[in-house]
């Protein structure tokens, strides 16, 4: 079976789902309970669910926006199940958010903004240009200025920001950011430098960024 996707308002998630988002969390590390996932819902526009034999995988929220005039994904707390296709779950909810992207916003260059919790969530850069931040590369002005933007669009105190780092200090609990961990670690190593700063007890999540090409979108529509 392939992975189902489902892309709704966060008004239309109703008790039960929210209640099988918290059990498919209870098995990560984020440990979210209905309490934060409500919360969640009336934070974000979307809610993008992945399942397989109706079972749920996965889920994201996200929404579709102008910051400053740029087309922009942001996306909230998300979490991908611990199996063995938790990557081609995750797969399919970036393609799916992309895929509205381009719907929402034809002919344009996209950015894509998150959190991440660890190195893993790079996995869903990887249809991606320009990610920031990346190894070998030194963020321009313009791209700390993007972190800070961020940083203000996920309600988070500027105090609790680094902007040379992109590190958001926590609050001891787990960060609102997203939750996946990767079937090929190895292949994100280059990016594991920028965890250092980041205290996971602590709950400390890195701002992250990269942009979908008007020309690669286009073929997603």
């Amino acid at each position: 079976m392939a992975i189902e996707i489902e892309t709704k308002d966060c008004t239309a998630l109703g008790d039960a789902e929210l209640a099988e988002l918290a059990d498919l969390c209870a098995d990560g590390p984020s440990r979210f309970e209905i309490g934060v996932l409500s919360k969640a819902a009336e934070s974000w526009v979307l809610v993008t669910l992945a399942r397989e034999n109706g079972r749920l995988y996965g889920f994201s929220f996200s929404t579709l926006e102008r910051i400053g005039g740029t087309p922009s994904v942001i996306v909230g707390l998300a979490s991908i199940k611990r199996t063995a296709k938790r990557d081609t779950v995750l797969r399919a909810i970036v393609h799916d958010q992309l895929r509205r992207a381009v719907l929402a916003f034809p002919d344009e260059d996209v950015l894509i903004g998150t959190r991440f919790a660890s190195v893993s969530g790079y996995d869903a850069f990887k249809a991606l240009q320009d990610i920031v931040p990346r190894p070998d590369y030194v963020a321009t002005g313009e791209e700390r200025a993007w972190g800070r933007r961020l940083v203000k669009r996920f309600g988070i105190a500027s105090s609790r920001y680094d902007e040379r780092s992109f590190v958001v200090k926590g609050d001891d609990s787990y960060p609102e950011a997203l939750d996946h961990d990767s079937l090929k670690p190895e292949k994100l190593e280059g990016y594991a430098q920028f965890f250092g700063p980041v205290n996971a007890k602590r709950g400390d999540a890195l701002i992250a960024f990269g942009w979908a090409m008007a020309d690669d979108l286009v073929k997603l529509a």
